[in-house]
């Protein structure tokens, strides 16, 4: 089984590494020659072109930024659906909103090549470790076919539904993400205003009902030492989230958390900060308020 990836980024490219440590054949393509440099290094075949990837591989797996790079990869000249044999597999592992997903899988489906929507969520700890949530839709017995091969990446992978149902779960997922971001940064800006202790509200939070993982991650891992390499930078946060309160749109919901957190993360945006890592969102209320979150010195 010959699997071709993708988009060889923070994500990518770890799971790309999984699938070849653990003896698949693997041939990768990435814009940039660089990013896929290490990976041929350690086994991985490259091919020059969409197109060459698409007709050599079984399964085509995609790792990419926005949904217009989906898009375009799928469906655009020399794309992925133009050049792949009928009864090839494709798993996207982006995070796109359900509309993309279900036209890749009619434009696909009418080629007799099977399209999985498949978002994952743990970041590039996760992806490293194989230790993803992978949440899949589309034609269940390609998930199935491709299930030995999610099994390397993750450790919690669940078929949801027909086409669509795994980016919904996904962007459901961000839009607790970035609203919960956004709530953490408020309170701990907050709690340091009062003069309160940052490492010790930490501890207390963490202690009690407040506790989030995305409380524990931002502070510990980012805001106290003012290091902000992106594990999931601020960009994709804000892309997802405004996909998500489409969602809740759609559901029929005037008002929601979501709609603050969006405008937040643009706001971030705006100011210089989306390639820093999603808990970067605290830094304009900082400057609001003239506080900095940060370990005692």
């Amino acid at each position: 089984m010959k699997i071709g990836f993708i988009g060889t980024g923070v994500m990518g490219f770890r799971m790309a590494q999984r699938l070849l440590s653990h003896g698949f054949q693997v041939a990768v393509h990435n814009r940039t020659f660089p990013k896929v440099q290490p990976l041929i290094e350690n086994g991985a075949k490259y091919a020059e072109t969409i197109s060459e990837l698409s007709s050599q591989c079984d399964i085509v797996c995609t790792c990419l930024s926005m949904p217009q790079d989906v898009m375009n990869v799928y469906i655009g000249k020399n794309g992925i659906i133009e050049n792949a044999q009928p009864g090839k597999i494709c798993i996207d592992f982006t995070s796109v909103g359900a509309d993309t997903s279900k036209t890749i899988f009619e434009l696909a489906g009418g080629r007799e090549i099977s399209y999985l929507d498949c978002p994952v969520s743990g970041g590039p700890e996760g992806a490293e470790s194989g230790t993803l949530t992978l949440m899949a839709g589309g034609e269940k017995m390609a998930f199935q076919k491709v299930k030995p091969v999610l099994d390397v990446l993750g450790d919690t992978i669940e078929y949801l539904g027909p086409s669509g149902s795994g980016s919904i779960a996904k962007l459901i997922n961000q839009y607790l993400v970035a609203v919960h971001s956004l709530a953490a940064s408020e309170a701990m800006v907050t709690g340091a205003s009062y003069g309160l202790d940052s490492e010790q509200l930490l501890k207390v939070l963490k202690a009690s009902y407040g506790d989030s993982r995305i409380l524990r991650r931002h502070m510990e891992q980012y805001v106290f030492g003012r290091l902000f390499t992106p594990g999931g930078a601020v960009k994709y946060v804000h892309k997802d989230v405004r996909l998500a309160n489409q969602l809740l749109h759609e559901a029929g919901l005037s008002q929601y958390t979501g709609q603050m957190a969006e405008k937040a993360f643009q706001t971030a945006a705006e100011k210089g900060l989306c390639d820093q890592d999603m808990s970067a969102v605290i830094k304009p209320l900082e400057e609001e308020t003239g506080i900095i979150v940060k370990r005692k010195q």
